[in-house]
């Protein structure tokens, strides 16, 4: 190809030039035309993909079109105002790059594959350019020789070349030569670097190039988009264009830069190449200020593509790549003294050409230069660039277009790094400090545009490099988010906006708070931001005296995205939260604890709770301190924050690291002059570290702490200590410590001199370095150092009363140093995790106002939309206190709550049902309190309370469902029952007994909506309008949401303390029991509240203990304070009966507490006991068939048989109850516990006249078949032992009480059970050979039963009417039988008694009775026959056995003739028919001592 002749000039003073740069386009196409055979194009190129295409892009080959700014970031503005200043840019000079390195043999590649697949149409494309080009070229180039005879030699160089190309292109090897690309582009490039071309021949130049570029971009090598920056950086073109030919030509230079970078091979370019073209894009940028509109946004938008596409190549570079001397080319410095990195110069007219230097591609002597592909270093450069930008802008009154322009870029470089910027030390260490200083400077600006990106990038950096950025993190959110958002520091309200939509994205992720709380709120150095945080979200959200505004929706959003945060963390705990609580056992150096290990979670939780608890205590004991400094060390002592004995350390580290201390009182301390204050002093400025510091920055540091003593002797004694440590950390500084003090002492005094207003005359800094002279060891300190301090002083005054309380809000030069310092050392960043293991502590901070700021936005605002927000944090809330076990949380959130549902207030509403159909929010706050009640019901404690209130308020308007106050067992039981095909009488439900007082009209969902449709009433209503009905039924579908009767059958899963409150709750709100009639209402809630009671009682069954002593009183309460029938007693009866009947079968260590229960119904009124007793007998009935094997105890059977005993005598329930003890006594219930029980209640049935005789009958065939359990009892305690004779007299006594029980009935007034009583006698007398009776029992029987019984059947037979006692000739018969045939058969036992004269004299004498008793007037026929034949037996028997016999002994023998005495008395015959001869007969085995009575026994 022909070259151009052209040469460029020299460059002017000020460009950007590189030492191995060549210029002139002749020299150029040379070299390239000889280095085909060595091309760069393969050498160390890495592929980098493409950025995703954007309607923002300019597409490829494209001609020039309008482009649309660059997108903003997140809330920035649609594009920067036009309009910049003319003058330079405050910014560095992009540096200096050796970009080749000599002696290194390039590794050549394989060839690229063809750029187009048709090689003609490629062939045609490039002649097509090129032609367009020659077009432009021939209006207006500027030929070097006026006249020429020969066309072809007349041509330009220019216009040479581009004919060449043609011809070149659509030669038969160079179409497919893989180096026609590169080639194809050198006459472009030419024109581009020509001076000769015009503005519009350059700028067809490069769009020619841009579309070559865009045919050829997969074949085109790393060596030609170098030449391509070269060419674009040095584009010149003649003087006097027009303004728009010259955007013309920028927009295209920008076009082909961007080409360069979205190319395959951008890799290739290196380090140099890329910074030139970004350096040229900038200057593009700048000079577009002064220019078009669409110029200026094009440039911007290119500008930002670039710094895209630069560093979106960052993650893919190793940690290593950047500082790696021996592969990566040099780097050079920024060149300071042209700060603007642009070069330009005039042309003639005011047109701007910049010029740069073209690297070499070969070196002289042959050898092949390697370029590496760009990295880390460019993007160093730029990165410093981009932040020196930041620098250096006024808060106030500034042009926000330049810094927003490079905080966007800053954000996309930090978008697309990402993370990967924390592998690379000095990128990061840029973004530590550099660009978070500018950034701290910038938030504080007026503009809210610049504080939405600044907030945009510490979000990016955040999410990115929190890890590294703990320190900055914090002084952001504190001077900034804290100081912005809030309007009592002056903000407006636009940066309050502004600062609050910050916090609530950050609030958004998941774990920002944790980690906040994490790491500085138990972090003793740093502020609570996680409190402070939330308490700013909590306050921003009241609207106090205002209406609800978008700022207050706002915070809300970050509350509830906090809320949501935590309630995620528990959908991810693996386990229940197990945190103990903090305490310190002994004395450890807080300052120094350390954590062991930051990835484990069993390690670092532990940790930070320890820190935070003693840094609440530091701040306790500061509060103590401020009051009384002495008192204030006692107690950190007390707390073993201190030690027993103080030292110096100790104490000076709890100045130094406690926030809150009044710095007076700690300036105080530290300038007296006790010897342990002096200590303390030292040892407080040793906590500082000052190496590599400034005099005055150390001693601002320093004096922040505290404040400065007025005394001199004060003050020296403080500077002295400052002196010491400043000097041990810098002895270059000065010549001996007491040069430091001195200076420090003179900075002090220019202090108090500058910035007093009382202080007229003001040192100048002549003065001040006079008076400096000869302290560094005789000789004078430097006078720019002296100078500098001077100046230091005097615009920024060193504050020797510091701001009071928890920490800055204003970020100045030396606190950042100090920052910096500490971000060095603090503890490593903890990374939140997904386990909840400090959301405790961190709810329990946040969880009142948070609360209370969500139920004020919720009460004010009538949005749909806001509500359903509050709701669902409301629901979060309640989530998060019942895992965390918060109980007094939830109980608050539950009064929130009700106080919404409008259910408790109590003022009249013609409709309420409509009214709360028609008000979504108490619809809204209803269904989220029972969804609370239902789903986290096992940690509501008192607000149970409430909640019952609203159950109440809706029970009255008739709006529950059917079976709130039914148990879930019910169905369970029937069903069962069904199954087995056995069905047994069911206990009587609440729902199925009758209510005596005052019935709800309407009950259930469905009877309080019928009524509303219900036209035939007696009164006349109008009917119902849509709207009403249509609120009927939200309302009704509202309550059905709502699952208000899961509360109660779900509460078997509640825990204890929540079942417990809840009983106590239905007890209080059933209120106490009147004596007096109370109203309708009153009594219907009562009911209602006892039938909730009675149904979580059934519903507990395994946790009856806990509910049965409440339970038990309540229903005590109601029984014992009725008196007449009504529904609460009646419900309180059969309730506590029906609790009986389903505990019983599982509760057998309870029994005899239940049936102890049932002698409530013994203590009920008797007008209430009348009017229930028949179903409390069936009620006790059932509760006796389906128990009676679970009824141990004595006292249980005494309960319950006499609850049926006392039915005897009425005539309802004596049926019922007879049938009962039937049971019990011929089922085989009967047991020892409850023998003697029944035999009682047998009798009383006996006894009654209430029914048919014939159930006396059976009464008294019951007590007599009672006899062989007796018998088989005895049997049971054959073996010997105490136990074994206790039982044997217990059933003694029961014998006996079975004999007294029908001795009693023996004496009826009835004819028929007399008569079967005196059988039903006689058979439990004869029949107890199994019983085992001794003889005494038999004496006692014969004296207390028997004769007794005789006696009173002659005394009622002689004494009483005939009319009461029917026929007691007969019963008279019936007794002597029985005294007969008793004695007769247990003859041969009483014999042995001591006492068997006096029996057998007892037996005689009621003969001797009975047979001169006379009845209705005379003597007894039938006992006149009877009783002598009984009475010759008894002799004859007696005779037999020896027992009766006439002996001869000294003094007579007194049973002997007793007896005939007696005898002759009845019938004089006896004697002679039983004993004919009256022989003598020896005593046998009868003969005994005890035959005889003594004198006493005869008495008797």
């Amino acid at each position: 190809l022909p070259t151009s002749s052209s040469q460029s000039p020299s460059p002017v003073h000020g460009e950007l030039r590189f030492p191995d740069a060549r210029h002139g386009a002749a020299e150029k196409l040379k070299r390239a035309r000889g280095g085909e055979k060595s091309s760069l194009a393969r050498t160390h190129e890495l592929p980098l993909p493409s950025p995703p295409s954007s309607p923002e892009q300019p597409l490829a080959g494209s001609p020039p079109q309008i482009h649309p700014p660059c997108r903003p970031p997140p809330r920035g503005p649609a594009s920067p105002p036009a309009g910049h200043p003319n003058g330079p840019p405050q910014a560095a000079q992009l540096g200096r790059h050796r970009p080749h390195r000599r002696g290194v043999v390039a590794v050549a590649a394989a060839p690229p594959p063809p750029p187009h697949g048709d090689p003609a149409a490629l062939a045609c494309a490039i002649s097509a350019q090129a032609s367009a080009v020659l077009a432009v070229m021939r209006r207006g180039l500027r030929h070097p020789r006026a006249a020429a005879a020969d066309d072809a030699a007349a041509d330009h160089p220019l216009v040479a070349s581009l004919k060449a190309l043609r011809r070149l292109a659509f030669a038969p090897l160079a179409a497919a030569s893989p180096s026609l690309p590169a080639a194809a582009l050198r006459p472009f490039l030419d024109a581009v670097r020509s001076e000769d071309a015009g503005a519009d021949a350059t700028s067809a130049a490069l769009a020619a190039l841009h579309e070559v570029m865009a045919l050829t971009a997969p074949a085109l090598p790393g060596s030609a988009l170098r030449e391509v920056v070269d060419a674009v950086a040095c584009c010149r073109f003649e003087a006097g264009a027009e303004p728009a030919a010259e955007e013309d030509v920028l927009m295209r230079m920008l076009q082909a830069l961007l080409a360069c970078l979205r190319a395959p091979a951008a890799p290739a370019l290196g380090d140099q190449h890329v910074l030139t073209a970004v350096n040229t894009c900038f200057r593009v940028v700048h000079q577009a200020a002064a220019k078009g509109e669409l110029l200026q946004r094009f440039s911007r938008h290119v500008m930002h593509e670039l710094v895209r596409l630069v560093f979106a190549r960052l993650p893919l570079i190793g940690a290593g790549d950047a500082d790696d001397a021996a592969v990566k080319p040099e780097m050079g410095g920024m060149d300071k003294n042209h700060p603007f990195g642009i070069g330009q110069m005039e042309n003639g007219n005011g047109s701007y050409v910049s010029e740069a230097g073209t690297p070499d591609e070969n070196s002289p002597d042959g050898s092949v230069l390697v370029v590496e592909p760009y990295g880390t270093p460019c993007m160093e450069e730029i990165f410093h660039f981009l932040c020196s930008l930041l620098s250096g802008v006024e808060l106030n009154g500034y042009d926000e277009g330049q810094p927003l322009f490079a905080l966007k870029l800053i954000n996309s470089a930090i978008e697309l790094g990402g993370s990967a910027i924390g592998r690379h030390p000095k990128v990061l260490s840029l973004v530590q400090d550099e660009l978070f200083r500018n950034l701290m400077q910038l938030g504080l600006s007026i503009s809210p545009l610049t504080l939405s990106v600044v907030c945009s990038i510490v979000l990016n950096l955040y999410h990115h490099l929190r890890n590294e950025l703990k320190m900055q993190l914090e002084a952001f959110f504190c001077c900034i988010i804290l100081r912005l958002a809030q309007p009592r520091f002056g903000a407006t309200y636009h940066q309050q906006e502004v600062a609050m939509e910050a916090l609530v994205d950050f609030c958004r992720q998941k774990n920002f708070m944790v980690e906040m709380y994490a790491n500085l709120d138990c972090d003793i150095t740093c502020r609570n931001v996680f409190e402070e945080l939330a308490n700013l979200l909590s306050k921003s959200a009241f609207p106090i005296n205002c209406p609800l505004s978008s700022m207050h929706i706002l915070a809300l959003e970050g509350l509830i995205a906090v809320i949501q945060g935590m309630a995620d963390r528990i959908g991810n705990a693996t386990s229940g939260p197990e945190l103990r609580s903090v305490e310190l056992d002994e004395y450890a150096p807080f300052w120094t604890v350390k954590c062991e290990n930051f990835l484990d979670p069993q390690h670092w939780v532990k940790f930070v709770r320890q820190r935070k608890y003693v840094k609440r205590r530091l701040m306790i004991g500061a509060d103590h301190f401020n009051r009384d400094p002495k008192k204030g060390l006692e107690f950190l002592q007390g707390n073993h924050l201190l030690p027993e004995k103080l030292d110096p350390q100790s104490v000076a580290c709890f100045f130094r690291y406690t926030a809150g201390l009044d710095k007076n009182l700690v300036g105080d301390f530290l300038g007296n002059h006790d010897e342990f204050c002096v200590q303390v002093l030292h040892e407080f400025a040793q906590t500082f570290d000052f190496e590599e510091m400034n005099l005055d920055t150390a001693l601002r540091l320093f004096l922040e702490t505290f404040r400065l003593p007025g005394e001199s002797q004060k003050i020296q004694r403080v500077l002295e200590a400052f002196s010491d440590r400043y000097y041990e950390q810098a002895p270059q500084a000065f010549a001996n410590k007491d040069t430091a003090l001195l200076l420090s002492y003179s900075i002090i005094m220019l202090n108090t001199d500058q910035h007093n207003m009382q202080v007229k005359k003001k040192m100048t800094e002549e003065d001040f370095i006079k008076n400096n002279r000869n302290i560094n060891g005789g000789s004078d300190l430097p006078r720019e150092m002296l100078s500098e301090l001077y100046h230091a002083i005097c615009r920024n005054e060193i504050k020797t009363t510091p701001e009071q309380g928890m920490g800055y809000l204003e970020m100045s030069p030396s606190r950042w140093i100090d920052l910096m310092r500490k971000s060095k050392s603090t503890p490593q960043y903890i990374v939140g995790d997904s386990q909840p293991f400090l959301d405790h502590d961190m709810f329990a901070i946040m969880s009142g106002p948070t609360i209370a700021a969500i139920a004020v936005v919720f009460d004010h605002s009538e949005h749909e939309e806001v509500l359903l927000t509050c709701v669902d944090g409301f629901l979060g809330i309640a989530k998060i206190s019942a895992f965390h076990h918060l109980e007094d949380v939830l109980d608050d959130l539950v009064v929130s709550l009700c106080k919404f549902t409008t259910l408790l207030n109590t003022s009249l509403v013609e409709e309420p049902v409509t009214a709360f159909g028609d008000d979504l929010k108490a619809r809204l706050a209803t269904e989220t309190l029972f969804t609370i009640a239902n789903k986290y019901g096992h940690y509501i404690r008192t607000g149970w309370r409430n909640v019952l209130d609203c159950i109440l308020r809706l029970h009255k308007l008739g709006l529950l469902p059917a079976r709130v106050a039914s148990d879930a067992a019910d169905d369970s039981e029937v069903s069962a029952e069904t199954v087995q095909g056995k069905p047994v009488p069911s206990s009587i439900s609440t729902s199925h007994i009758p209510v005596m007082g005052t019935p709800r009209k309407s009950s259930g969902l469905m009877g309080r909506f019928s009524q509303l449709l219900s036209l035939d009433s007696e009164e006349p209503r109008s009917q119902p309008t849509e709207q009403q009905l249509a609120a009927h039924q939200r309302t009704l579908q509202t309550i059905q949401k709502c699952r208000i009767d899961g509360i109660f059958t779900e509460s078997k899963v509640l825990q204890p303390d929540s079942l417990l409150q809840l009983a106590r709750a239905l007890i209080w709100a059933a209120g106490r029991p009147q004596k007096v009639a109370s109203s309708p209402d009153d009594e219907d809630t009562a009911v209602f509240c006892l039938e909730l009671l009675i149904a979580i009682t059934l519903n507990n069954r395994d946790r009856i203990v806990l509910l049965w002593q409440g339970v038990y009183e309540h229903i005590a309460n109601i029984v014992q304070s009725t008196v007449m029938p009504c529904a609460l007693v009646e419900k309180a009866i059969f309730g506590l009966l029906r609790i009986c009947q389903r505990l019983l079968p599982y509760k057998e260590n309870l029994a005899d507490e239940l049936l102890r229960s049932l002698q409530l119904v013994l203590k009920l009124d008797a007008r209430v006991a009348d009017a229930y007793c028949e179903n409390i007998t069936q009620e006790v009935a059932r509760l006796v068939k389906a128990n009676a094997g679970h009824i141990k105890s004595q006292m249980g059977w005494r309960t319950v048989v006499l609850l049926l005993s006392i039915t005897a005598r009425h005539p309802d329930a004596s049926g019922v109850g007879f049938e009962a003890i039937m049971f019990i006594m011929s089922e085989g219930h009967l047991s020892r516990s409850n023998y003697a029980f029944c035999i009682e209640a047998s009798r009383q049935f006996a006894e009654s006249r209430v029914g048919l005789t014939d159930r006396s009958i059976r009464a008294l065939d019951l007590m007599a078949d009672s006899v062989t359990y007796l018998a088989r009892w005895s049997q049971d305690t054959k073996e010997p032992g105490e136990e074994a004779d206790r039982g044997v007299e217990a059933i003694r006594e029961m014998w006996l009480k079975l004999l007294q029980a029908l001795k009693k009935l023996s004496l009826d007034q009835r004819e028929e059970v007399r008569n079967h009583a005196l059988v039903s006698l006689q058979r439990c007398l004869t029949a107890t050979e199994g019983i085992g009776l001794q003889s005494t029992t038999w004496s006692h029987a014969f004296d207390h039963i028997i004769f007794a019984l005789l006696d009173d059947l002659l005394e009622i037979a002689q004494n009483h009417s005939q009319k009461d006692h029917r026929n007691m000739e007969g019963s008279l018969v019936l007794a002597v039988k029985l005294v007969a045939k008793v004695y007769l058969q247990l003859l041969p036992d009483l014999f042995g008694l001591s006492s068997f004269c006096k029996l057998w004299l007892g037996v005689l004498s009621r003969m001797e009775k009975c047979i001169k008793t006379k009845v209705r007037g005379k003597r007894s026929d039938k006992l006149q026959e009877l009783i002598p034949d009984l009475l010759r037996n008894i002799l004859v028997a007696m005779k037999s056995r020896g027992i009766l016999a006439k002996r001869s002994t000294i003094g007579g023998d007194s049973l002997w003739e007793l007896t005939w005495l007696h005898v002759n008395n009845i019938s004089t015959g006896l004697q002679s028919e039983v004993f004919p001869s009256q022989e003598y007969e020896p005593p046998s085995n009868a003969g005994s001592p005890r035959g005889g009575l003594n004198d006493a026994e005869i008495k008797n």
